[in-house]
């Protein structure tokens, strides 16, 4: 009976240990396979990269200001009798923009015209009486006073009447309209604002640092995102004496044509200054950038080996240095060289090593100066 026991656990004991043996082949098979295998090559497009020379600029925040712009008021307290202009409406300088009620002062200016011949008529009698040694110096004297008080009384009034014909200052665009017909208004009372639009000023401010390399004459091109069209180009007219003390900038001031009248006072713009010197970079489309918070890289197409020593089209990570962009492009001063086959998109997908295949039917877009179709 022992004896029967004994071969039975022999005979398991050779049954698991043949079962293991299977199994651990087949482990090691599998193994074997998963280490080589090698993924789908991922479908992407390249550019060959190639030195431009790009030139030199300075980016900033821009606002939008008048050449000339007031906000046109009452000079004396009156009551509006006329209004001659609507609202967002261009004038020419010298427009009557309103008249005050001058009832009173016409009233006042005729018996100061009356005062003043009587004063002329008494003057020249007065000298008709000197030549003849009538009357004495002094009488003659006063008359001369009288006439000219008078005259000078009858110019008084009359520039107030002028004074309360309300006139554009220059030529510009108005803005809404602040007042009503028969409205009462007091001395300093706006009736509306008036702004010069072309040309048009951009105020900016540059970095301390860039001070030596901004000056006026310097090309300025100003880009607005909500107006359509290449941008507006002008030039540096003016530069502050003094550095702000809270951002140590300077402020610029850049003259611009404005035609059509499409940048407005107060407006946010993006200003982007032509420096002197140019550089060489290697430009690439923005999107053959996979930034990361340890470097931002770019994948290179070469011929690669996998472990077996078979050669493969795949892509190396290459951590590069980016410079200034400028539309859809984006510089790389340093870790590129030109004539690299550099990846453009798809590189979210990628890992170092990966198999590529290259298809550039349909290329992400390069171009410096882009023009989107809704725009």
């Amino acid at each position: 009976m022992a004896k029967r026991m004994i071969v039975m656990l022999a005979v398991t004991a050779m049954f698991v240990a043949a079962l293991g043996f299977v199994k651990f082949r087949q482990i090691q098979t599998a193994i074997g396979q998963a280490a080589a295998f090698q993924p789908p090559p991922e479908a992407v497009t390249t550019i060959v990269a190639a030195q431009e020379q790009w030139p030199s600029t300075l980016s900033a925040i821009g606002t939008i200001a008048a050449v000339q712009g007031v906000t046109v008021s009452a000079d004396l307290p009156g009551t509006v009798d006329r209004i001659g202009f609507d609202s967002g409406r261009s004038v020419r300088e010298g427009e009557v923009l309103a008249l005050l009620d001058t009832r009173q002062e016409q009233a006042q200016l005729a018996a100061a015209e009356a005062q003043r011949e009587l004063a002329r008529l008494n003057f020249e009698r007065m000298q008709g009486l000197l030549d003849e040694r009538v009357i004495s110096r002094a009488e003659f004297d006063r008359a001369t006073a009288d006439s000219r008080q008078s005259d000078a009384r009858v110019g008084e009034i009359r520039a107030t009447i002028e004074r309360k014909t309300i006139r554009a200052p220059f030529s510009g665009l108005l803005g809404i309209r602040r007042v009503n017909l028969g409205q009462y208004l007091s001395g300093g009372d706006a009736l509306v604002t008036l702004q010069s639009l072309n040309p048009i000023y951009v105020n900016f401010g540059v970095p301390q640092q860039a001070m030596t390399e901004v000056r006026a004459g310097r090309s300025v091109h100003v880009t607005a995102g909500d107006v359509a069209g290449a941008g507006f180009t002008g030039r540096i007219t003016a530069i502050d004496s003094v550095v702000d003390e809270s951002t140590r900038n300077v402020q610029a001031q850049a003259t611009l044509a404005n035609p059509d009248g499409k940048l407005r006072p107060g407006m946010f713009v993006q200003t982007e200054v032509t420096l002197a010197a140019a550089s060489t970079v290697i430009s690439l489309p923005a999107s053959a950038i996979s930034y990361a918070p340890y470097g931002d890289s770019v994948f290179v197409v070469a011929d690669l080996k996998d472990q077996g020593g078979k050669s493969y089209r795949g892509v190396r990570q290459q951590f590069v240095k980016v410079g200034p962009s400028r539309g859809d492009q984006i510089s790389v001063v340093s870790g590129l060289k030109a004539g690299d086959e550099v990846v453009t998109s798809g590189v979210f997908k990628l890992r170092n090593g990966a198999a590529v295949l290259v298809n550039n039917k349909i290329r992400p877009a390069n171009s410096p100066k882009p023009r989107p179709e809704n725009s």
